[in-house]
């Protein structure tokens, strides 16, 4: 896992490998001064020499304006390298998501999705910025104090090395705990996000419904155990670091008990600038060792959180994009031969259907919830891979397409309408350059609903907020009518896209229909019958099979037909209405 992530490094070897030689500075420089300062002490003070003393103290502020600039620069170039690296995955990262079929997002949940690309991400930026550099130059710092330290005095050396094994071996326990409780905290982190995105966005149906006790108690037990997860964290935290802070207080007293005894013996070796070199070297070793279990920490948490993004870039849920024909118009021909599906292995929702639909002509869907009308739709776009059969437009197989030419002839025009926090000309363009105010504006005229644009406070600049909340459905209805329209596609589909709007808004879209639809291939799903009377061709569906197939005209003469049960049950409920 972590040799993957250092390969987001190579663009930014220079970065890199300045980093590291503020860390090697840092650790250098930080050991020098205590040496510098024993020096002083035996050479001059204990001497009373004034001559050169100066000197000692000269060097010592330059040691430590070095220690001070490679600090700064290390944390501004580990800092830059680890948001620069962020950057390349969570680009890389959305990128890959964008291809996901709509499977992978059925069964995923979008707070988890959003965890992934956003809190994981900076996770990930704090192993380089607080976690890797910080560990080594923690590790080098201690190796290069070891080293002064055994060349200073050997006897004070060992008794402080004496301790440290027992430190190391706590750091290690305290690290495989960590380690579990962090892979806890990130698991609870995405469950709080998952939960709060989704309450917050069905905000309406849980007033609607009175539901607000029951999920504040729910999210009450979700923060609990949030809240536990991290408990772990600081319970472990509390035991380590004060056990560590322990064993260097009792490190410090035996050296000054074991050097002070052997500085007042003449003989014995060791100096008064021994002594406090020692002071300065000791909390120069433990603290980096504290530091480590504490950037451990950090590691840890980065590495869970890009473990779990690799998890999704590792993910294989693309829409196979192999096809080579590109295309920049349709005739409209349409042909599902055998086509069976399914959601879920082993229950079908289409069940073998097969049906012909001629350039030009409009065709409609119909059938009970559940039918397999808009499994149709979903299909011809390729938002999901078909089990078997075929389906081809102008006689070509769509898998043969790639999937930007097969797309950018059909447009879309869902019952739910999602509409992005943004200005209603950048909904309808969707920021495609090739469309123009212009022609959004001419589109909106042709099909009379520039006036209703115009009337909104900045018009065509007018923010929508998110999801479209500052427009009724019936406009956003409109809108997303107008954003299919404005695309001049080869073929056109309307799935349901009246059921929600008020007979104003539906006559407009009616008018715009009859339009667009001329001399252009056209789909319509509908659940009234009464919009569809005039479509070329009617496929009646039932439990993922095609039952009947006809106008509206021929299929009302079926004695007990499917259809004209439809069509009578329907006028029946509207004539008691």
């Amino acid at each position: 896992m972590f040799t993957r992530l250092l390969k987001y490094i190579k663009p930014y070897r220079t970065v890199f490998v300045i980093s590291l030689f503020c860390v090697v500075g840092l650790a250098i420089f930080g050991a020098f001064r205590p040496y510098v300062l024993k020096e002083a002490i035996d050479v001059k003070i204990a001497n009373k020499e004034y001559n050169g003393f100066v000197i000692y103290m000269v060097i010592m502020l330059a040691l430590l304006i070095f220690e001070v600039i490679s600090q700064l620069l290390f944390i501004y170039y580990a800092s830059w390298l680890g948001q620069s690296v962020v950057k390349d995955i969570r680009v890389k990262l959305f990128k890959h998501m964008l291809k996901f079929k709509m499977t992978y997002f059925d069964k995923s949940s979008v707070g988890v999705l959003i965890t992934r690309a956003v809190t994981d991400m900076e996770r990930i930026a704090d192993i380089f910025g607080e976690g890797l550099f910080m560990i080594f130059s923690d590790i080098l710092k201690m190796i290069v104090v070891a080293g002064f330290m055994s060349f200073i005095n050997l006897k004070l050396s060992l008794i402080v090395f004496v301790t440290m094994p027992i430190v190391l071996f706590a750091t290690k326990i305290f690290q495989k705990y960590m380690k579990i409780a962090f892979e806890d905290v990130r698991t609870e982190v995405s469950n709080l996000n998952s939960f709060v995105q989704e309450r917050v966005t069905g905000m309406k149906i849980l007033q609607l419904f009175t539901r607000e006790t029951t999920e504040y108690k729910k999210f009450k037990a979700i923060n609990e155990r949030h809240k536990k997860g991290w408990l772990k964290t600081v319970w472990y935290n509390s035991i380590f670091f004060p056990i560590a802070e322990f064993l260097a207080s009792l490190t410090m007293a035996m050296v000054i008990l074991v050097g002070g005894f052997n500085a007042i013996s003449e003989n014995a070796g060791t100096t008064l600038g021994d002594l406090i070199a020692f002071t300065m070297f000791i909390p120069m070793l433990f603290r980096p060792l504290n530091q480590i279990a504490n950037k451990f920490n950090t590691l840890q948490m980065g590495m869970v959180a890009a473990d779990r993004v690799f998890k999704v870039l590792d993910t294989t849920s693309n829409i196979d994009d192999s096809g080579t024909i590109e295309t920049s118009h349709f005739d409209g021909n349409i042909t599902f031969e055998d086509v069976r599906f399914s959601y879920i292995k082993d229950e079908e929702v289409l069940k073998g259907i097969s049906f012909n639909v001629e350039a030009g002509e409009t065709v409609a869907i119909v059938g009970a919830t559940g039918a397999g009308k808009s499994t149709i739709i979903n299909l011809l776009n390729r938002f999901y891979e078909i089990n078997s059969g075929t389906i081809k437009v102008d006689n070509t197989d769509i898998k043969d397409m790639t999937l930007s030419s097969l797309r950018n002839q059909i447009a879309v025009v869902l019952q739910d309408v999602f509409l992005f926090a943004d200005t209603i000309l950048n909904n309808i363009s969707l920021n495609n350059p090739n469309i123009t105010e212009e022609d959004v504006v001419n589109a909106a005229k042709s099909i009379g609903i520039h006036e209703f644009i115009s009337s909104l406070p900045n018009g065509y600049h007018y923010n929508v907020k998110e999801r479209g909340v500052m427009l009724s459905s019936g406009q956003r209805q409109l809108i997303s009518f107008l954003r299919a329209y404005v695309t001049n596609p080869s073929i056109l589909i309307l799935d349901e896209a009246t059921s929600s709007v008020d007979s104003y808004s539906e006559q407009l879209i009616q008018d715009a229909t009859d339009k667009i639809t001329e001399d252009r291939t056209s789909i319509v799903i509908a659940h009234r019958l009464a919009t569809i009377q005039q479509a070329d061709k009617i496929i009646v569906m039932d439990a993922g099979e095609i039952v009947e197939i006809g106008t509206h005209k021929s299929l009302l003469k079926k004695e007990a037909g499917y259809y004209k049960n439809l069509y009578e049950v329907q006028f029946l409920k509207a004539e008691v209405v």
